[in-house]
C-alpha cells in the first residue's frame, strides 16, 4: 500500500532583513524546495 503525504513550510516573503528569503537561489534551487 502506498501512502501519500503533503507537508505545509510556512515561509514569510516579508522579511526585513532577505525579502523574499524562501525563494533564495541556493545552489540552483530554491530554500523552500531544499527544507
Amino acid at each position: 500500500m502506498s501512502r501519500s503525504f503533503t507537508v505545509l513550510v510556512p515561509a514569510r516573503l516579508a522579511s526585513t532583513r532577505l525579502p523574499n528569503k524562501p525563494l533564495a537561489d541556493i545552489q540552483g534551487l530554491p530554500m523552500v524546495v531544499r527544507v
